[in-house]
């Protein structure tokens, strides 16, 4: 083990996705002269020093996280950053409401997460300058890698997800802080992300390996079933009727003996992890706790209605009893049914109607639920709840800024300015942070780019933003090119 500057550093210099931060390896400089190459330095296994790379406000507080992602782009002049003094074309068609903190207001569209506003962060500075057309699928990557991409077609499209990604937040979470219960890491749900016909792109593991990407369950039909996530197929989770608990411990203890008479074969297989692999496979069935956990009959029937009888609401639910049994991040994709008119945030068209009466009745009820739930049972302390788009919408409605037909009653994508919230583990509870001006075109004060979002995360669960990965093409990588905002912490 050596020590460089007070920081204990215990690698494996076999694992070919180090984890080792830039500081590291500006304090060994000139290692060569101890017979370590760059190469091997950046190899180094550095979680046994990660504790001391950090600290400061909210420093691992965080061991999990729901990330309500609100693809299409809600409005935020529409829902929680309300402008009054304006022309007819920019102003919310909404009246403005009075919430729990003094002088802030939101629209008529969000009554109930009004009255909880005290109890987390809302971030009315999120803007970035996207590189060239700033549709879906590039502003989607960005948002859940923190990474751009270099390839993106006149339309703003991406090609289909591939082996050389960058990871999913999530996945680069599971693999630095890997859950210490036989339960699934990570689950991302009701459906994959998708923009037109690309599915999945930033929403899997990418360089990092098929062992990190999301466990994904997606039920049929759309948002108008009101029950749909009742019918969630849960078979790969359960025993097979002829196959006991027993026999399949047993056939365990099988393969176990075989490995230890076999070491060449035994070999093989621990090079390809396929003992661990298989081993928590293993747990994950008999224990039952994944299966138990999709068991949303379980819940009070008065607090599923809190939720919302709708597949975004129950999906909030099933978010935080997932959490509950350990699972250690969830993704809740909005809507159900991508690029669909019903419910979806990317209004065009027809905002006024579509807002009032779809979209925003099962934000409100669904968001604001989960984070009082997760309140009220004293979950929110170490669970970090994140609800974020990957843009806002423009402030003057009718106009294109993104090479779409917009009406007189729709709003085009906007990066340069929109909102988020975030809650638990440490963040501020009632607070207001940054500023927008005076037609929320842009912020004001203290602007937070979704890389920094992405950092902030990654600082509450005790992890530098500027950890090293290896990608495709052994070259090192931080996890995020971005500092953690620590002041978004209490």
């Amino acid at each position: 083990m050596l020590s460089f500057k007070g920081a204990a550093v215990a690698r494996d210099l076999c694992d070919p996705h180090l984890k080792a931060s830039r500081r590291d390896i500006l304090r060994v400089g000139g290692c060569g002269m101890l017979g370590m190459s760059l190469g091997s330095m950046l190899r180094m296994q550095a979680q046994a020093s990660e504790a001391n790379l950090g600290g400061g406000p909210g420093w691992g507080k965080a061991k999990s996280i729901i990330l309500v992602y609100l693809q299409g782009g809600p409005s935020h002049l529409d829902l929680w950053d309300p402008k009054e003094n304006l022309p007819d074309n920019v102003k919310s068609v909404f009246s403005p409401i009075s919430t729990k903190l003094p002088g802030v207001q939101y629209t008529e569209n969000l009554p109930k997460l009004s009255q909880i506003n005290d109890r987390f962060t809302m971030i009315r500075s999120m803007s970035y300058t996207p590189n060239g057309l700033f549709n879906h699928t590039a502003a989607i990557y960005q948002m859940m890698t923190g990474y751009t991409t270099d390839k993106v077609s006149p339309s703003g499209q991406l090609e289909p997800p591939n082996p050389k990604d960058f990871p999913n937040f999530g996945s680069n979470l599971i693999r630095l802080r890997p859950v210490d219960e036989p339960m699934l890491p990570f689950v991302m749900l009701p459906r994959p992300l998708q923009e037109s016909n690309v599915v999945g792109k930033g929403g899997t593991a990418g360089f990092l390996g098929k062992a990190f990407d999301p466990y994904t369950l997606y039920p049929s039909g759309d948002d108008m079933d009101m029950d749909k996530m009742s019918r969630i197929k849960i078979d790969d989770l359960k025993l097979r009727p002829e196959v006991f608990s027993v026999r399949l411990q047993r056939r365990a203890k099988l393969r176990d003996l075989l490995n230890q008479k076999m070491p060449e074969i035994n070999k093989a297989v621990e090079s390809f992890e396929l003992d661990e692999y298989y081993d928590r496979a293993l747990s994950l069935i008999v224990s039952g706790r994944a299966r138990d956990a999709f068991e949303l009959s379980a819940e009070p029937e008065a607090l599923r209605d809190q939720y919302g009888r709708n597949t975004f609401g129950q999906s909030c639910l099933l978010a935080r009893r997932l959490v509950e049994a350990g699972t250690r991040v969830v993704e809740v994709i909005w809507p159900k049914v991508a690029n669909s008119d019903n419910h979806s945030w990317d209004h065009h068209t027809g905002l006024s109607k579509r807002m009032k009466n779809q979209s925003a009745p099962m934000l409100d009820s669904g968001l604001s639920t989960l984070i009082e739930d997760l309140d009220d049972r004293g979950m929110l302390e170490d669970t970090m709840v994140v609800a974020v788009g990957e843009f806002g919408r423009s402030p003057q409605r009718g106009v294109s800024t993104s090479g779409n037909n917009n009406s007189d009653d729709g709003r085009d994508h906007w990066p340069y300015c929109y909102t988020g919230i975030m809650a638990g583990a440490g963040i501020g509870r009632g607070v207001v942070y940054g500023k927008s001006d005076k037609t929320a075109s842009a912020p004001l004060e203290n602007p937070v780019h979704p890389g920094e979002l992405l950092a902030t995360i990654y600082h509450g669960f005790g992890i530098d933003p500027e950890t090293m990965v290896y990608n495709h093409l052994n070259q090192p990588r931080e996890i995020v090119k971005a500092q953690a905002v620590t002041s978004l912490f209490a």
